[in-house]
This record gives C-alpha cells, sequence and structure tokens, in this order.
C-alpha cells in the first residue's frame, strides 16, 4: 500500500526538477534562440512574400498585354516544299526512358508513335532499363509491333542502371542514327501527348535560333482520384500556370520539367549532355544550357497528359527526389553560375536568388520551420511574440496566391495548407540532405504509376479491399513526432496561451496524426 504514494512522490519531484531546470535556462538560453529564430523565420517569409507578389504582378501584366509566346518569338506552321518533299521538316528522335514501367508502357509507346510528323523524319526510341524480364520482353514486343505497322522505332537496352534516368537518356544519344536529327523530344512512361505536339512545338525552335527548348504543360488525368491528388494538384498548377510563365516572358529561364518537352540538339550538346551529379539531372542540363546563353519558351497551351502518385509512399520519395536535388545541385553550381561570363547580372540573380533559393530552399524550410516549429514554440514560451503580420496575414496572401492557379479547388485550401505542411517535413529534411550531401543525397526510387489500372478495375466492376500493411509501412514516425509536439503546445495553449493558436495547432497536429498513421494514400480508392 506505500508503493502508490511513494511513486506519485518521485512523479512530482521529477516535474519539479523539470521546471527548476526549464526556469534556470529559459531566461538566458530559450528565449534569445527563439527571439533570434522567430526574426530568421520572419526574414523568410518575407523573401517568399515578396516572390509570389512579383510573380502575381507579372502574371497580371502578361494577361493585360496578352503576352503569349507566339508574340515574343517567331512561329508559323512548316510549309511543304515540293523540291525537298519530306526533306524540309526537321528530323525528330522522340525518347521514352522506362523502367518495369507495365502499368503505362502502351500508353506511352502508343502516343509517341501516334504523332503526326512524316514517318520517314521521326525515330521513337524507348530506353528500357528494366529489371524484370517479364516487362521487358512485354515493352519489347509491343516494341515489334509498332514496327510492323511501319512506325520507325527503336527499342534499346543497356547491361546497367549506371546514371539512372540521366544515364539512359546519355547512353540513347550516342545511337549512330541519332547524329541526324536535329530535335529530340522526352516523354516519361506516363506521358501521352497528343497527336499535333510536335507540330505546335518545332516551329519555335526552328524559327528561333537562340531557343533550346520548349516545354509543354502537364495535364492530370488522375486529379479527381482522391483527396491527395487534388492537393498535388494545386501545388503543381502553380509551378505551371506562375513560375513557368514568370520564367519563360522575363529572363527567358525556368527549370526543364524532364519530361514534355523538345530539346535542340545542338544545345543540349554544347551544354555538355546529361550528366548524372544530382536526381534533377533536367534541372541541371537547363542551368547549364542556360549559361551558354541560351534561351527556354514555355508553351502553357500546349497540355500533355500524365499521372499524379497515387499513393502517400510513392509521392513522399517523389519529394524527396524534387526537394533534394535542387539543393544539392545549388551547391554544385552556385560559383560556376557567380563565375560565369556569357550572361547578364540580373539573370545570374534571378537564377541563384529566386530561382534556387527562394523557391527551392527557403519556401521549403521557412514553411516547416516557421510554421510547425517556431511557431508552437512561441506558445510555450510567452516572452516571444510573432507579429500579426508575420503569423497570420503574409502567410494568407502567399496562401491565396499560390492556390489561385487552381480555382476549382479554392473550397479545398485549408486542406491544402494542412497537407503541404506536412509534406514541408520531408522536403525539409530532403533539403538539408541535399545541402549536406548527406546518405539519402543520390537516392532515386522511380515514382509507381498504375495506368489503365484504375480503369480497367472499375469496367470490370472488381472490388479490391484495402491491402494489409506491415506495422513499420503504416506508421510514420517522423509525422507522429511532429503531431504529438504540436497536439501538446496546443493543449498548453489552451491552458495558458492568449493568442488562440490551438485552432491551428489541433488542425495541423490532427493532419500529422492522419498522415503518420497511414491513413492518406495507402490505397487507391474504387481501384
Amino acid at each position: 500500500m506505500d508503493q502508490l504514494p511513494a511513486t506519485g512522490l518521485l512523479r512530482d519531484d521529477v516535474t519539479e526538477q523539470f521546471g527548476v531546470v526549464w526556469s534556470q535556462i529559459k531566461a538566458p538560453l530559450i528565449v534569445p534562440l527563439l527571439r533570434l529564430a522567430v526574426l530568421v523565420c520572419l526574414g523568410m517569409s518575407l523573401m517568399l512574400f515578396i516572390e509570389r507578389v512579383y510573380m502575381a504582378v507579372v502574371i497580371v501584366l502578361m494577361k493585360l498585354f496578352g503576352r503569349k509566346p507566339e508574340k515574343r518569338y517567331k512561329w508559323e506552321p512548316i510549309k511543304d516544299d515540293v523540291e525537298l518533299g519530306n526533306l524540309a521538316y526537321p528530323m525528330v528522335l522522340v525518347q521514352i526512358p522506362m523502367y518495369n514501367e507495365k502499368e503505362v508502357y502502351q500508353l506511352s509507346i502508343g502516343a509517341a508513335c501516334g504523332l503526326s510528323w512524316p514517318s520517314d523524319r521521326i525515330i521513337i526510341q524507348v530506353l528500357d532499363d528494366s529489371t524484370d524480364p517479364v516487362i521487358k520482353d512485354l515493352v519489347e514486343l509491343e516494341c515489334k509491333r509498332w514496327a510492323s505497322k511501319g512506325i520507325n522505332i527503336k527499342y534499346e537496352i543497356r547491361d546497367n542502371r549506371n546514371g539512372y534516368k540521366a544515364g539512359a537518356l546519355k547512353e540513347g544519344m550516342k545511337r549512330s542514327y541519332v547524329q541526324h536529327c536535329d530535335y529530340v523530344a522526352i516523354f516519361d512512361a506516363d506521358f501521352q501527348p497528343e497527336p499535333d505536339y510536335l507540330w505546335r512545338t518545332i516551329p519555335f525552335l526552328l524559327h528561333n535560333p537562340q531557343i533550346a527548348l520548349a516545354q509543354a504543360r502537364w495535364k492530370f488525368v488522375n486529379s479527381d482520384e482522391c483527396l491527395m491528388t487534388r492537393m498535388q494538384e494545386m501545388s503543381l498548377d502553380y509551378h505551371f500556370t506562375v513560375e513557368q510563365e514568370v520564367g519563360s516572358s522575363t529572363y527567358a529561364f525556368f527549370g526543364f520539367n524532364g519530361t514534355a518537352g523538345v530539346w535542340r540538339i545542338s544545345a543540349l550538346n554544347e551544354a555538355g549532355g546529361w550528366k548524372d551529379r544530382t536526381t534533377v539531372e533536367d534541372m541541371d542540363l537547363a542551368v547549364r544550357a542556360s549559361l551558354k546563353g541560351w534561351k527556354f519558351v514555355y508553351l502553357g497551351g500546349i497540355k500533355v497528359k500524365n499521372e499524379l502518385p497515387s499513393t502517400f509512399k510513392a509521392y513522399r520519395y517523389q519529394q524527396h527526389r524534387w526537394s533534394c536535388g535542387p539543393a544539392n545541385l545549388f551547391r554544385k553550381m552556385v560559383m560556376e553560375i557567380i563565375r560565369n561570363k556569357k550572361v547578364s547580372l540580373w539573370k545570374k540573380v534571378h537564377v541563384i536568388y529566386s530561382f534556387f533559393f527562394v523557391r527551392k530552399i527557403v519556401a521549403h524550410i521557412v514553411t516547416f520551420v516557421f510554421y510547425c516549429v517556431v511557431l508552437p514554440a512561441t506558445v510555450l514560451v510567452p516572452e516571444v511574440t510573432v507579429p500579426k503580420w508575420g503569423a497570420v496575414f503574409i502567410p494568407s496572401i502567399i496562401t491565396v496566391l499560390n492556390a489561385v492557379g487552381t480555382p476549382r479547388s479554392l473550397h479545398l485550401i485549408i486542406f491544402w495548407i494542412l497537407f503541404e505542411n506536412v509534406m514541408s517535413l520531408h522536403r525539409t529534411k530532403a533539403t538539408f540532405i541535399g545541402l549536406l550531401e548527406a546518405g539519402r543525397v543520390n537516392e532515386w526510387i522511380v515514382t509507381e504509376k498504375l495506368g489503365d489500372a484504375l480503369k480497367a478495375s472499375k469496367v470490370a466492376n472488381k472490388v479490391h479491399k484495402k491491402p494489409r500493411l506491415r506495422i513499420g509501412e503504416r506508421l510514420h514516425l517522423l509525422e507522429l513526432g511532429v503531431g504529438a509536439y504540436l497536439f501538446f503546445c496546443g493543449c498548453y495553449d489552451v491552458a495558458f496561451g492568449k493568442n488562440h493558436y490551438f485552432f491551428y495547432l489541433y488542425a495541423q497536429a490532427i493532419a500529422f496524426f492522419i498522415m503518420g498513421f497511414g491513413y492518406v494514400g495507402t490505397f487507391v480508392p474504387n481501384a
């Protein structure tokens, strides 16, 4: 019976000791560090705010003055020449890199073979890095099927996967028949261009010798599949509707998206070709080509169908690569950009500060550190306050400016904010891995795709049960840890706080818990 009071006394003693230690280190250490963190986060928020407002102003001016690519650059249809015949048309190579793409290989190969262009002036090159022999046989058989129809299609394999996608593209460019090609169009395995894609893009390159790249927009075929894909659509639509348009219309620079674009082969070679030093080989090539003085044009009116990741696991891997790669490339290229003498000072500032530092580094870090770590911490340390303009007004304006790219999803903006804040945890971690060249810096996991599997299952009226997942796969400890921290801060705010942050803290904690316990993107609904 004496055991219970002793346990209670011990607990009270530990709590008292913790309170004493906290009071001793709070004033001299915690408060100054937290104030510094708030100042740094407010500075980063202002940088992001100014960048977002600047891009919004540029977009509005573009709409008002109708600065379409056809007005900024020469564009006219390619005309037939009686004497030259089909030789009047440039030779085009179409590359399709793939890796165990069982669900989508037929879609991508079929779309590429369906491109409208003189048959003797186009080569379809399937670069198959598949390690599954069954899938390799299926892809090869599909290529032979199209070849029997008169399509000039080449099935290329290699005995290793060195360099992943960059290595495959680089190896493909070494083939002898590529020497006769003027341009190369690249489509990832889940991309399906419309038949008139080349007729609408090639004239920009043909009539404007300073342009190296014509980039089309992505169109998501499964954006309505679930709430997670709707959230992805909102984030990516801003990238295509605003960031790409601004880069194309002002500095004629933006990051190549790795697919749905046409390159001038001479520009690609002059820039040094494909390199596998980071996981963003597309951005690497674009920066190097830009430093050689080449320009890019973004064609938002041309949309190429593709697929968004349908599972949280696939989306996390994709976001790790997309966040880690740019940070690592920035580390590798910043001095090369500074020392470059071929481009203007303003273009250097745009690439280093705006494109890399603010959008690829600051945007990820401030979202997580400020809204999920520092702001909640001020609840525990009331001596440190965050001005309303920094805690409410600036984040609200940035959020609205981000969301206007997808008007149909404005009613989901609260869910989008919570989802993006959870994802910022992984993006921030990946950004630091890239900057520090830590363990997973070169990790490359191909994003899982479903292709027509969802449609086929609906047509067949099959009923699929939610797959069983092991505990290790289902639980995400980082999300659960941050969720617990936010929930604790929310409870503390209810008891002792005055800023009413608990509304946000509880909502964000629930979002972290939902994703931490694996209740988002673990299976495809109705599949």
